[in-house]
């Protein structure tokens, strides 16, 4: 992963020094409410219902084992004892005191970690597959190009103050695990067929009030021109984007405004002056940028024998077999597979996870992945590198820990927001939604025969449980000041990505459970075989589903 230079640790260094003094002339009543809150916002600060929230970058979702255990230290000591894995792959703690706010920020700088530009109008944390670097499916590692864009956007002077939010997300492999067409940008390695990569660029995609799927606004870019074809982009937004209104200021209402034609020849009219200017990369710092995601140690193993020997304790086990066959993923190197640890048991707030939880899981990585961990913007963690022989071992201490679920990919393992519980945007509330969905799928035989589900809930328009891309989708709305949930179906967040279609009139909180049973039996009734959920959805349409769940009220 990459390690902070001098330069690096400075700049954070001062910046807590910087925001530690703001905080005190706040609290004293030297700054007003209005001056301090770009203030805090530039540094990852909220305040929400209850308390603030502060959340913490995690650069495409790679921590250390050192800095996880500082993490469950700094939710033991200065919050509730849990953080929570956001859907942009970072950490959020949603009690801390806003007087003990840079302390916490000189002990995530002690790890080489910060909160910058996890809040405001900025270029937000880059994502990407959290499988990246050992996905069978993979053309080649993602992240040395996320953090490439990581350096080139952090802290530039450009781009502080954009019309609104932004958000850039890669994939490099045949499956999109990174939602890029839901993006403002996103990015997709390709090959040339002649050895070579490039890119194509994807723009004005994004969620929230108006859900709009992204456009290609370029079918390949050179590798070297990657940061300035972005940066044409946003030059091309930062000069035309609104900014009177907030709602219509993201960069997909941009891009729909002008059409992608005339957007894609304002970009290229930029491109023009800066294609071979300073942000042009070259071989060495492309280079440079891979140096610090190399290939770890693995062990040369049979995998053949390993494979046999994990079938056998599969069959010996069935519930490890269970757990084997929903939770750990294929892996390039023979012997190892990917491990993805469920942060949805039921009864537990989805991406919540415990600072004990935490502190097993920097063991865990040590003993088991190389001393490196993966958040997922499904709200869970990744062990990437587990070897197939340590599978069983492994398991064992997650069941102890809660930390077993076998429900990757499943309609229990929800995307769910903070929602109303802790979020003064939210209309209403999220967990408990989540919670109840849980409880009543929680038969496990179920669960598998329904096949893949992918289940997204939000509490507001904001959509940051990205309902509109869930198979099933899930909104908080307010109705006459009560709290009921709209519905929708048939998004994706895949290649072939979709907005999900409103299933009709909303529900009580009550109801939800009861409906998405219905759903689900009406899926069971009409599904053929070995069809998917959203397979079954695009042959017969959304009606088949309306009439079944409001039938009683015609």
């Amino acid at each position: 992963m990459y390690q902070y230079d001098q330069y690096d640790q400075r700049i954070v260094d001062e910046r807590v020094a910087q925001f530690r003094d703001q905080t005190r002339r706040y609290l004293s009543g030297q700054l007003s409410d209005a001056e301090f809150l770009p203030l805090r916002l530039q540094n990852g600060l909220y305040v929400q219902r209850l308390a603030p929230m502060l959340r913490i970058a995690v650069p495409y979702g790679l921590l250390s084992s050192a800095q996880l255990r500082k993490l469950a230290h700094i939710a033991r000591h200065y919050d509730k004892g849990y953080a929570h894995v956001s859907t942009r792959q970072n950490i959020q703690l949603n009690w801390p005191q806003l007087e003990e706010v840079p302390d916490i920020l000189a002990e995530l700088a002690s790890v080489q970690m910060h909160a910058i530009q996890t809040s405001g109008n900025c270029i937000r944390n880059t994502t990407t597959d959290q499988f990246a670097g050992v996905a069978a499916d993979e053309l080649e590692d993602p992240r040395p190009w996320c953090e490439i864009i990581r350096q080139w956007s952090t802290l530039h002077p450009e781009f502080a103050f954009l019309p609104r939010k932004f958000k850039i997300a890669v994939c490099a492999s045949e499956q999109d695990r990174a939602a890029i067409h839901a993006h403002d940008i996103g990015i997709e390695l390709l090959a040339d067929g002649a050895g070579g990569h490039g890119f194509k660029i994807l723009a004005g995609g994004g969620l929230g009030r108006t859900p709009v799927i992204g456009s290609v606004v370029c079918e390949w870019v050179d590798r070297q021109h990657l940061l300035t074809y972005l940066e044409a982009i946003l030059r091309v937004y930062n000069q035309h984007g609104r900014r009177d209104n907030k709602y219509k200021a993201r960069i997909k209402i941009l891009v729909k405004a002008m059409g992608v034609e005339a957007f894609r020849e304002a970009v290229e009219r930029e491109w023009a002056a800066l294609k071979d200017g300073p942000s042009t990369l070259t071989d060495e710092e492309i280079e440079r940028a891979k140096s610090f995601f190399t290939t770890p140690p693995y062990a040369r193993l049979d995998a053949a024998a390993t494979g046999a020997a994990l079938g056998e304790r599969c069959a010996a086990d069935p519930i490890f077999g269970n757990w084997v066959a929903r939770n750990t993923t294929a892996h390039r190197t023979p012997g190892y597979r990917a491990v993805t640890i469920s942060l949805k048991a039921t009864g537990v707030a989805p991406g919540d996870i415990t600072d004990r939880q935490l502190e097993l899981l920097a063991d865990l990585a040590d003993n088991f992945s190389f001393g490196e961990l993966r958040t997922t913007h499904q709200q869970n963690m990744v062990l990437a590198d587990v070897e197939e022989t340590a599978l069983y071992a492994l398991w064992q201490q997650l069941q102890g820990a809660g930390l077993a679920t076998p429900n990757i990919g499943y309609i229990t393992d929800v995307i769910c927001c903070p929602g109303g519980d802790y979020c003064s945007l939210a209309n209403a509330k999220s967990i408990p939604v989540a919670e109840a969905i849980q409880a009543r799928f929680e038969d496990l035989d179920y669960l598998y025969d329904l096949g893949p589900i992918e289940l997204n809930i939000s509490g507001c328009m904001n959509a940051c449980g990205h309902h509109h891309i869930g198979h099933i989708g899930i909104l908080g709305v307010d109705k006459k000041g009560a709290e009921f949930y709209q519905i929708s179906l048939g998004g994706s967040q895949s290649k072939e990505a979709a907005i999900g279609k409103i299933l009709g009139p909303s529900f009580s909180q009550e109801d939800v459970p009861d409906v998405v049973e219905k759903l689900l039996d009406t899926y069971v009734n009409l599904r053929q075989e070995e069809e998917t959920f959203l397979q079954t959805f695009n042959r017969v349409g959304i009606e088949p589903f309306k009439e079944r769940v409001y039938a009683k009220t015609h």
